[in-house]
């Protein structure tokens, strides 16, 4: 018995790097099944249901990342004491020493862990001083436990970016005094470490968690249905949507773009465009659901995205805890819509400095000191126009930090990049009068358009799509206006919506280029990749019946995406009602109806489950 008994038992408690806890696992479900039994029974003491679910969190985060529970431990530990030390500091200096001592300190702890091999990249491509990274947390360990792990190499520890920042954030508020520092360093444990959204978010504000610490347990009959629903909706979204788009073909382009047509590379940008919705919201409404099951409230983090009018708006309903927490902490501290600071010039510097280094030509540093030039013109003889300049500049670098915090990667840097100049772009374009749009689409499309044809530069082709296809649409609309006026407003919104969601798939491709990658190859390894799909996309075209022949071999992953994409698109009044319908069946029904959706789910399950994609993140 005791040869069957300690295989399992091992293989239950023991972290193995080849099968972390993921939230698609039965092996998850029976975890989770354990944790709310035990709830049941102590959930009316609030202290020792705190610490247990402390302790259950970090038996899961070692599940998921071993021996890195370490680091989480040591955020507890360092977040709670210094944060007591602010908010019993009298003078003013002190509690902005000790914020500025323990930002410093998980900033540290996030950059060694996830900027190591870019910072040294960047100084062997600046300087040719070659360094190489060495993992201290793993000497150590080998001192202590006589281990053998690999100290030239630095492993991502899952999630942390997430409890990093959800750490700064509780310090940074009681700083500015907007929340009481948590009285009991088991119950701040369960704050930083509650395990539904530990490794992914959302990112859970101190003001909005803690005082459910101290709430007894209530689960009424439709918010059980509710949660439920979350937890069945988010693991089709992650199995139907975003494991079948990757596993059977989008992973496979990315990986060899250019085994494969123009027409294929613009499928799988498309299609990983919705796997990435797909997976990461897919991962929210798992854990809103869970956490709603133990009585607690996570925050919304996604909000029909794909539904935006506009760059601006899009950032406003995708990670929203993550886009308000750069707002409120980065954005906002820069100088927002009040004006510039020192930041804003070092980060708008920085970025000017990228993008010469990455394009290795004088033409794009005259380009961009003419540029600012051009605006620093403007502000002076224009003065009402300077706090446009620099909330847009402050925007910029916004974004542009948020790509960095993806990833090690300058890729991240452009998407980041590519992102901030859509904003605001498209705060000037709409701004302008529909004559003005008109020629320059045109004049743009001209000008991509010659570009390719005598030089024969891919990038031009899409460029001259888009701005084709922008005129067009321009006089298409005031057409249509002249004539009927009853529909125009959806035709506004089709319109505007799709120029977004087309906008954001093409900057995703920089996203998934500098994703899944070992950081001491992303930058060369993600760089190739995007410029062989942009190759493909922009000159592998055969116009003849063979585009339809490809097409029909992709139908499946075609016909996945228009049906995921009509779902998301279904107004948000529609889905509100299915979703009480639902929390509202008997119990026998909401059980059979369960059943039924499992096993359909169950029918798209490949052998291997695809890790959640923000998990690297």
């Amino acid at each position: 018995m005791l040869d069957h008994l300690i295989p399992f038992l091992s293989h239950t408690f023991a972290f193995d790097p080849n099968s972390p806890l993921l939230f698609t696992q039965f092996y998850f479900w029976g975890f989770f099944a354990v944790v709310f039994a035990v709830l049941t029974l102590i959930h009316n003491k609030l202290l020792l249901r705190n610490a247990f679910l402390f302790f259950t969190s970090l038996f899961f985060y070692y599940k998921t990342s071993g021996s890195y529970v370490c680091i989480l431990i040591f955020c507890v530990i360092a977040n709670f004491f210094i944060g007591k030390w602010i908010e019993k500091a009298e003078e003013h200096w002190k509690k902005k020493f000790l914020m500025i001592i323990v930002v410093i300190i998980d900033l540290l702890v996030l950059c060694y862990y996830k900027y190591s091999y870019f910072f040294l990249d960047a100084l062997y491509d600046f300087t040719g001083i070659e360094l190489h990274v060495y993992n201290f947390f793993a000497a150590a360990s080998n001192k202590l436990f006589n281990t053998n792990s690999l100290v030239d190499t630095i492993i991502l520890p899952v999630g942390i970016s997430f409890f990093t920042f959800q750490a700064m954030s509780y310090c940074i508020d009681i700083y500015r005094g907007k929340i009481k520092a948590v009285d009991n360093i088991l119950n701040f444990g369960f704050y930083l470490s509650f395990f539904p959204q530990l490794v992914a978010g959302p990112i859970v504000r101190a003001d909005k968690f803690v005082p459910q610490l101290y709430k007894p347990f209530f689960l009424p009959r439709r918010t059980f249905g509710i949660a439920v629903f979350w937890i069945l909706n988010g693991l089709a979204k992650k199995i139907i949507l975003s494991d079948y788009l990757a596993t059977n073909f989008v992973d496979r382009v990315f990986d060899t773009p250019l085994l494969f047509t123009g027409l294929e590379n613009l499928i799988a940008l498309f299609a990983y465009s919705l796997q990435v919705y797909a997976d990461f919201s897919g991962y929210t409404d798992i854990a809103i659901g869970v956490a709603l099951l133990m009585g607690f409230r996570l925050p919304q983090n996604f909000n029909s995205p794909y539904k935006a009018l506009s760059p601006t708006e899009f950032w406003r309903r995708w990670h929203i805890s993550l886009s308000s927490w750069w707002r409120d902490y980065l954005y906002i501290p820069l100088g927002g819509n009040r004006g510039a600071s020192v930041g804003t010039f070092f980060w708008m510097g920085f970025l000017s400095l990228v993008a010469v280094l990455l394009s290795g030509s004088v033409w794009v540093a005259a380009a961009l000191i003419a540029l600012f030039l051009y605006i620093s013109i403007y502000a002076y003889f224009k003065p009402e126009s300077r706090k446009f300049i620099t909330t847009n500049m402050n925007a910029m670098a916004t974004q542009i930090v948020g790509g960095w915090w993806h990833g090690a990667s300058w890729n991240f840097i452009i998407w980041g990049g590519l992102n901030g100049f859509g904003q605001v772009f498209n705060k000037i374009w709409v701004k302008r009068s529909r004559t003005f749009r008109a020629s320059a689409a045109l004049f743009f499309f001209a000008i991509s358009a010659i570009i390719y044809k005598n030089y024969d530069v891919a990038i031009c082709a899409i460029s001259a799509v888009w701005f084709g296809v922008l005129f067009v649409g321009i006089y298409a609309v005031m057409l249509f206006r002249l004539f009927s006026d009853k529909y125009f407003h959806w035709l506004y919104v089709a319109w505007n919506v799709s120029l977004t969601f087309v906008f954001i798939t093409f900057t995703r491709l920089f996203f998934r280029a500098g994703s899944n990658l070992d950081p001491a190859e992303a930058n060369e390894v993600a760089w190739n990749t995007a410029k062989n799909m942009v190759q493909q996309m922009g000159t592998a075209w055969k116009w003849d019946a063979s585009l339809w022949t490809i097409a029909w071999e992709h139908i499946n992953i075609i016909l996945v995406f228009i049906a995921g994409m009509l779902i998301h698109w279904i107004p948000k009044k529609f889905k509100s009602r299915y979703r009480i319908a639902f929390a509202s069946l008997p119990l026998p029904g909401m059980v059979a109806a369960t059943a039924f959706i499992i096993f359909v789910i169950y029918q798209f399950m490949s052998a291997d489950s695809c890790p959640f994609i923000y998990f690297q993140f």
